[in-house]
């Protein structure tokens, strides 16, 4: 918690006015009593009307002053905590998008989304009831003694008691709750983890029939979120009843004890009125420390989630001096015996992978279900580095080289075509931010889309809703891949791109991608063998290792594997 209050330094200004401003309202409330104590005393007893109307005028300007204090201090406050929650996501989502797949596999999307919202939230929200009450808590409570003392130190002594026995009842109720703010922020994660999943899926879901199961599985996380809840909840508002409780029994114990003070001559009735709302003052005073210790235990369980993104450093990062290849003519992208272990996994997803990708080279990737193409191609932009080996562009070890400046040069296809909420331009620009309308419109000519983006209402104008959702599989694929025709990059990285494309719009697709890749080396993960048949070069991956490579009818003839996957997809006269 006190590691995120350093942010607070830009803000510093307007929480020494914060503090300012509490500071002198605890004075003007402080000093209230006192006045209405020589009302009493002086002007109603005594029967002397124009001090009654001098005092209350007087009291009149210091609660005025106090009730402006306080609105300062709020305002500042909500200023000062609101700009602090805006930088902290500003930093978590910055320091987030610097992570490498291995950490967003560690923490979890869903808990990443809870932290950088409902976390940050709860820190906000006590920082900006700390800033009032760690000032005026305090100040209350001990001014509020000394001028208890000060109007009568025998009657004092009742307040004295009661202290200490509200300081165990904070401590005994607060300490019950700690434990289950954490759990509750944990089991939040796991019921944004359900929900995602469910709107994420909710296809699937619906084809298999699967609704009762996923609203049961809602239902339970919801359900143990719930009763934590409950719990906690249950055990935190047990604190103001017996606060309050012991308020009034203190503030009997006064009138009883004030009653026989004043009977014997030792203490006016205006200085018990005075006294008695002292008393509350104090009191008040450690409802309100309460109440921060009711909202500190579970904004520190968020901070302590907080620093653990912050402090999670990725495991990819760019190296203190870089060299660069930028140049699109020395584009060969090389594989010198690389190897991969995903984390904890007990084997690797690849062995000892070797192979050339030049310039003006089509390199097509194939093989079985895991046998590690994808794995292999998330290698190449440095989403994961590899266990051993090394890949490099141009000469250039990829891991000497800049994230921003490796990416630059790749132009990635994903296996799972992925669409932003905006217009068809929008999503076809994501791949160069400054493509002009002209060559947005080649793009798509080339990435066979041009054809059913001119048929929707608005043309490239047109909104594409969040997912995609509003075009088919096979759309979105298509504009993916004039998403990425659009940069124009060194080394093209089609990652089972096609299947969603009919066997016609599949042959069109890769004629006109090789007069438009000629200068590129284009690397394709396929796992139709009509995709890869023409490649100047196959690979062969079998449990990630590489089996064979070589041409369509080398292949056929020398890879048992290749002849396989072949004959599983097309008849004996297609392979003659």
């Amino acid at each position: 918690m006190l590691k995120l209050l350093r942010m607070l330094q830009p803000y510093r200004i307007p929480v020494v006015f914060v503090l300012f401003f509490v500071f002198l309202q605890s004075l003007s409330d402080l000093y209230l009593p006192t006045l209405l104590a020589d009302i009493v005393d002086k002007g109603v007893v005594q029967g002397d009307t124009s001090y009654i109307w001098q005092i209350g005028g007087f009291m009149l300007l210091i609660a005025l002053g106090g009730g402006l204090c306080s609105i300062g201090a709020s305002y500042l406050s909500a200023k000062a905590a609101g700009g602090f929650g805006r930088d902290l996501r500003s930093r978590v989502f910055g320091h987030v998008e610097q992570y490498s797949l291995h950490e967003f596999d560690q923490i979890g999307t869903a808990s990443l989304i809870t932290r950088t919202t409902n976390d940050i939230t709860q820190v906000q929200q006590v920082l900006t009831m700390m800033m009032r009450v760690m000032v005026m808590a305090p100040m209350m409570c001990f001014g509020g003694i000394i001028m208890a003392l000060y109007k009568d130190a025998t009657l004092s002594l009742i307040i004295i008691g009661i202290v200490p026995i509200l300081a165990l009842i904070i401590y005994a109720i607060v300490s019950r709750g700690v434990p289950l703010f954490k759990a509750m922020q944990t089991k939040i994660d796991k019921l944004n983890l359900v929900l995602r999943e469910n709107l994420t899926g909710i296809r699937v879901i619906r084809a298999f029939n699967r609704t009762v199961h996923e609203q049961d599985r809602f239902n339970e996380a919801n359900a143990d979120l719930t009763e934590t809840a409950i719990k906690v909840n249950r055990i935190m508002a047990s604190l103001m009843p017996v606060m309050m409780l012991v308020l009034n029994i203190a503030s009997l114990a006064i009138v009883w004890y004030g009653g026989i003070r004043i009977d014997g001559g030792h203490m006016e009735v205006g200085d018990l009125m005075a006294f008695i709302q002292y008393a509350w003052q104090i009191m008040f005073s450690l409802i309100f420390a309460s109440m921060m210790f009711v909202m500190i235990p579970r904004a520190s369980a968020s901070a302590a989630r907080i620093n653990e993104v912050l402090n999670m450093n990725p495991d990819i990062t760019d190296p203190e001096s870089s060299s660069e290849s930028n140049d699109a003519s020395n584009s060969e992208l090389a594989f010198n015996n690389v190897s991969f272990n995903y984390p904890g996994a007990e084997m690797p997803a690849l062995s000892n992978i070797s192979f050339k990708a030049g310039r003006g080279e089509v390199t097509a990737i194939i093989g079985g279900t895991g046998s590690g193409k994808s794995t292999l191609i998330n290698l190449i932009p440095r989403f994961y580095d590899a266990t051993e080996g090394s890949i490099t562009i141009g000469g250039v070890d990829i891991r000497r080289m800049k994230q921003e400046s490796l990416r630059a040069l790749v132009g990635l296809v994903p296996q799972k075509a992925v669409l932003f909420t905006g217009t068809v331009a929008d999503n076809i620009r994501f791949g160069k931010e400054d493509a002009t309308d002209e060559e947005i419109r080649h793009a798509a000519v080339v990435a066979q889309a041009y054809d059913f983006v001119s048929e929707m209402k608005d043309g490239f104008d047109s909104p594409i809703s969040q997912g995609g959702t509003n075009v088919s599989g096979g759309q979105k694929q298509r504009l993916s891949i004039a998403r990425a025709l659009v940069r124009k990059p060194a080394i093209y990285l089609f990652d089972d791109s096609f299947s969603a494309l009919d066997f016609k719009t599949d042959a069109k697709l890769r004629e006109a991608l090789r007069s438009e890749t000629t200068d590129a080396a284009v690397l394709i993960v396929a796992q139709r063998v009509s995709t890869v048949m023409d490649a100047d070069r196959i690979i062969v991956l079998d449990d990630g290792r590489i089996s064979a490579i070589g041409t369509h009818r080398e292949l056929l003839s020398t890879s048992k594997v290749y002849r396989e996957i072949v004959t599983s997809q097309l008849s004996e006269e297609e392979i003659a």
